[in-house]
């Protein structure tokens, strides 16, 4: 499997091996020596030397020059010395080693390295997955993808390289998981979140009213609740979400880690995961409403007052998440949007606040965002 320890060569460097002696190409960022292949090309060392230290992605598929078999991509994998990077620097959030790759209009841009990405913008960009399977050797999006990860034999770093790399279903669709009756389960609207809890945190507030004698000391509680959700955003997201460094290397932890949070780093504006199926809130929920009361044990009124702020707090958070990634937002919003969907194009390892980047300043995770650099051709 591809190794996130290999070498780096910018696009000049690559473009050098070009002779019998040396000769790479790039399948995206990915630098392949096929040397010793050259003589045993069926249609000889010249047709290879003529894509010699380029991209040969389209060449590969091309159905008039010549649709290239398994074969010819499992030697590739055989192949592999490298990625690509560009020798100009960026920024400090990885930027110096980015990729150059020409976008729409001919421009040279720079992409990512680490998520293959230049822009917001790419995150709405199909993915041909019959290329991208082909290339990667990781996920294809046209088959349930769980018992993929379950059986893929990926090791953790190559995992986590390729499930950091965002993926875009066509047509805005949302590739199958399960691919049986549990499919239905993991595909959530945006709206089934406040029509759901919302009743159930109104229900809980007006019976621990009673509780009170004065609706301000309960409106305290509640906004209590409200800011230690915050809180419990900011860690979910870093420590468990985000437990890449600690993540087991073997099946079980990485498919576990793909189910949690993996599935929507590789499929981010897939708008039926962006907020959390009903089943898994109540699983999360009951030890929340323990440790409400495990706090607040003097007085139950309080305590459900607390949990009913932090409930409302999550109902914030995932509606917040889902406009941030599918809707246009108010001018003081849009800001958070970019610091969001940053996280996604550009460095996952920071910027972990979604309603708020208040815990990411008081970490020292705050992601400084830095637009990408766009070259002259």
């Amino acid at each position: 499997m591809p190794s996130r320890t290999l070498p780096s060569f910018t696009t000049a460097e690559v473009e050098k091996h070009n002779t019998e002696g040396s000769c790479y190409v790039t399948m995206g960022n990915v630098v392949y020596d096929v040397t010793d292949f050259l003589e045993a090309h069926p249609g000889g060392a010249g047709l290879v030397l003529e894509y010699g230290g380029k991209d040969i992605t389209e060449i590969l598929a091309d159905d008039i020059s010549h649709r290239h078999s398994q074969t010819a991509y499992d030697v590739l994998e055989d192949s592999i010395v490298g990625y690509l990077s560009s020798a100009k620097n960026a920024d400090a959030n990885g930027w110096s080693t980015g990729v150059e790759t020409v976008d729409s209009n001919g421009e040279n841009v720079a992409v990512h390295p680490r998520t293959g990405m230049s822009c917001e913008e790419d995150l709405s960009k199909d993915t041909d997955y019959n290329i991208d399977f082909k290339t990667h050797k990781f996920l294809d999006l046209g088959r349930p993808l769980l018992m993929q990860v379950w059986n893929g034999g990926f090791t953790k770093d190559f995992y986590l390289d390729q499930v950091h790399r965002p993926r875009h279903y066509k047509g805005g669709a949302s590739a199958p998981l399960f691919g049986n009756f549990l499919e239905p389960l993991s595909l959530t609207p945006w709206w089934v979140i406040p029509t759901l809890w919302i009743p159930c945190v109104s229900y809980l507030l007006y019976y621990s009213n009673v509780g009170f004698t004065s609706s301000a000391y309960q409106a305290a509680y509640f906004l209590f609740g409200f800011g230690v959700w915050s809180l419990i955003e900011y860690i979910l997201h870093r420590c468990l979400f985000h437990l890449d460094e600690y993540l087991p290397d073997n099946r079980v932890g990485i498919t576990l880690h793909f189910l949690l949070h993996g599935i929507h780093h590789y499929l981010p504006m897939d708008k039926y995961r962006l907020v959390m199926p009903p089943t898994l809130f109540v699983v999360l929920a009951a030890p929340f409403w323990k440790l409400a009361h495990a706090i607040f044990f003097y007085d139950w009124y309080v305590a459900a007052t607390a949990y009913c702020g932090g409930v409302f707090g999550y109902i914030c958070y995932d509606l917040t998440h889902y406009f941030l990634h599918h809707q246009n937002l108010p001018l003081w919003y849009k800001d958070l949007k970019k610091y969001h969907l940053a996280h996604h194009f550009l460095d996952y390892e920071l910027g972990f606040g979604v309603t708020s980047r208040f815990w990411d300043v008081v970490f020292g995770t705050e992601l400084k965002m830095t637009p990408p650099i766009v070259k002259s051709k």
